[in-house]
């Protein structure tokens, strides 16, 4: 059962994460009004960051932001987005879905999210004492 259940939280996981690049190009589209934009810039950068709340490794509960913190966001950026904007993002994200992945570039994401923790780190053991 729990296998099954994981199954299917990871494929709408993956769904959410292509709606989330859907609203990543409603945010970069200039046809979205601009309060729009940076609801939708938000939750696309929270989608498609490798840090999570909960991080999805944890069984059931790491996809659970996946599956109600994202869909609401862009539930929201959809209803607020002209549908002529929706299309043509909707069309651009399928295109860059079937481009292969630059596992560079996560490396490099990655290397920039442990600096700031370290930099943070730092600066709270420095403040501390």
């Amino acid at each position: 059962m729990s296998t099954v259940l994981t199954g299917r939280l990871r494929a709408a996981a993956k769904r959410i994460k292509h709606d989330a690049l859907t609203v990543y190009f409603v945010a970069r589209d200039p046809n979205t009004p601009i309060l729009v934009r940076l609801l939708a810039l938000a939750i696309a950068a929270y989608a498609l960051s490798p840090i999570d709340l909960i991080p999805d490794f944890i069984p059931i509960l790491g996809y659970l932001d996946d599956i109600i913190l994202l869909p609401l966001g862009i539930i929201l950026v959809i209803k607020l987005t002209p549908s002529s904007v929706i299309e043509v993002s909707r069309s651009k994200a399928a295109k860059a879905a079937s481009k292969p992945t630059s596992q560079v570039a996560a490396a490099v994401v990655i290397v920039i999210w442990l600096l700031c923790a370290a930099a943070f780190g730092y600066w709270v053991w420095d403040y501390g004492r």
